[in-house]
């Protein structure tokens, strides 16, 4: 060791540099130092004895004191041929020929400790804003004096060496190759600099992993569209008032809105929506109805079962209504209640099960199982009497049903999501279970004053939105979730819920857009405001 350090001290490098390289290269010197020992003193043959290899190898003048002192003449000859090998064979990065090249060996020293420094960023996100500290100091190398980087601006980012930092907003994803360059302090124009090669990772954001969306092909089995919105709007009403009924005032009325959004996840992969939604307002009986329903993901014809529920059970609503019509004109009063309970209960039965009745027919003449159609249905008829809005709701699967006022503040929930014993699962209105034995048990009723709205959603939505179903009865979360569709949201998506705004199917399927990690499924949303 000590003739390697007289080496190194010949070729320029001071102490520190020396114990940095004896320390780094130790076990490749000792593997270097036998490696040459065994060159120069090959272990003989088994029959033939050592002082005869000594004799064949050595001049006759060393023979007797090899015999005399075989071991001091073994550490003489390993001296002396680990001096002379270490003239020929030491590593590149110090051989400069045949004068010694003291700028050549401070350069390839530094290098090597450039090279072993342990440098790492923190990773970034693309399109985020990006900022840490960076102090070249910190790596305890006193013979630097200046660092600086290429390519930084390549992926949105700056060095500032007053501040002592990098930052910038990061906009590539990947792994970026990033090259330090380094300056001795004697430095001078024309000199090389050492190089460092780093790397930053910037993570993609999830947004572009999902935003790839693949349209539904039109020649699949049961086509739909990948959205769908509509708008019901409901003219203002006149009405006579006073002693002999002689003024009149306009009084506005509420009007619906609903929207259905493919999910990310089928958007990614070209898969048709599962969801479905109906609308309608009957002039003649003043009954508003309200249906959506989303099909299971996990079979085949799901798209269809939601559609065929939506539609049978709007179809039977629109009947049953006209039938009853003379029953509703005469029971305006708040005694009549139960009586009106009673139709509605009738009304609201019969649209179920005939939807029910409906999907399984299709299913026959399909040659498939019932379960291949399976959805979930949530559905509401409401009207306006003089003592306040009355309220029928028929709920299964997950989801959520809520009638919601804003001042003073109301909150009801029509029901209960049917969660299932893992996540994602839920009940479909094609068990026949349900029909058998929950049909009746399944309507909820109410009557309010007033309402700001009247909301059926799919797990699409109160999901992300209510994230567990007891948030479904904390007014608190409603209260959060009214102001998120009035704008107040990441996006700024709002929808106007003035009267008669029919831009409003616009803003909501717009809204239905918004971005909530690991949230991908179907949205469908309606509304009476």
């Amino acid at each position: 060791m000590e003739t390697i350090k007289k080496y190194l001290e010949e070729k320029g490098l001071d102490d520190s540099q020396i114990k940095d390289f004896l320390e780094t290269h130790s076990k490749e010197i000792k593997q270097f130092i036998d490696e040459l020992l065994e060159k120069q003193l090959p272990k003989p043959d088994e029959d033939v004895p050592y002082s005869e290899v000594i004799k064949e190898e050595v001049p006759t003048s060393e023979i007797t004191t090899t015999e005399e002192n075989p071991t001091q003449i073994e550490e003489n000859q390993k001296t002396q041929t680990t001096d002379n090998q270490q003239q020929t064979d030491m590593p590149k990065v110090f051989d400069s020929g045949a004068q010694p090249d003291k700028e050549k060996a401070k350069n390839d020293a530094l290098a090597f400790q450039i090279k072993n420094k342990q440098i790492t960023f923190l990773n970034g996100k693309v399109n985020q804003p990006y900022e840490i500290d960076f102090d070249f100091e910190t790596l305890e190398m006193p013979e630097i004096a200046e660092v600086s980087f290429e390519k930084l601006e390549d992926i949105g980012l700056q060095y500032f060496p007053e501040e002592k930092k990098i930052k910038g907003t990061l906009t590539q994803a990947g792994d970026h190759k990033i090259e330090m360059k380094f300056k001795r302090k004697d430095w001078e124009e024309g000199k090389p600099l050492l190089t460092r090669e780093v790397v930053f990772i910037i993570n993609p954001d999830p947004r572009e992993l999902w935003s790839r969306n693949i349209p539904t092909p039109e020649d699949i089995e049961y086509y739909k569209p990948d959205s769908d919105k509509a708008f019901v709007k409901v003219e203002s009403k006149t009405v006579k008032e006073g002693f002999l009924k002689l003024s009149k005032r306009e009084i506005a009325r509420k009007d619906m809105v609903a929207a259905s959004q493919r999910g990310r996840s089928h958007a990614i992969e070209g898969k048709p929506r599962d969801d479905d939604f109906a609308l309608y307002y009957d002039e003649q009986t003043e009954w508003y109805v309200m249906i959506v329903a989303d099909g299971a993901g996990s079979v085949k014809y799901s798209r269809k079962g939601s559609q065929i529920a939506c539609q049978k059970a709007l179809e039977i609503c629109k009947a049953k209504l006209l039938d009853n019509k003379d029953v509703f004109d005469k029971n305006r009063e708040q005694e009549n209640r139960n009586e009106i309970g009673k139709i509605l209960q009738g009304i609201i039965g019969s649209a179920v099960f005939e939807a029910y009745k409906a999907i399984e027919q299709e299913a026959q003449e399909k040659n498939t199982p019932t379960k291949d159609y399976a959805t979930t249905l949530l559905l509401t008829l409401c009207k306006k009497f003089d003592y306040g809005w009355f309220v029928g709701a028929w709920w299964v699967g997950d989801g959520g049903i809520g009638i919601y006022r804003q001042d003073p503040q109301y909150l009801k929930v029509l029901g209960e999501p049917d969660g299932g014993e893992f996540a994602g699962q839920t009940r479909f209105l094609t068990m026949p279970e349900i029909i058998q034995n929950e049909l009746y048990t399944r309507i909820r009723f109410d009557v309010v004053e007033d309402l700001t709205a009247l909301i059926l959603m799919t797990d699409g939505i109160t999901d992300p939105k209510f994230e567990t179903d007891a948030n479904l009865n904390r007014i608190e979360k409603w209260n959060a979730f009214w102001a998120d569709l009035n704008g107040n949201n990441e996006d700024n998506a709002k929808v106007d819920f003035s009267d008669d705004n029919e831009q409003s199917a616009d803003q909501l399927l717009k809204w239905l857009d918004f971005w909530s990690k690991g949230n991908h499924d179907d949205r469908t949303i309606a509304i009476l405001f």
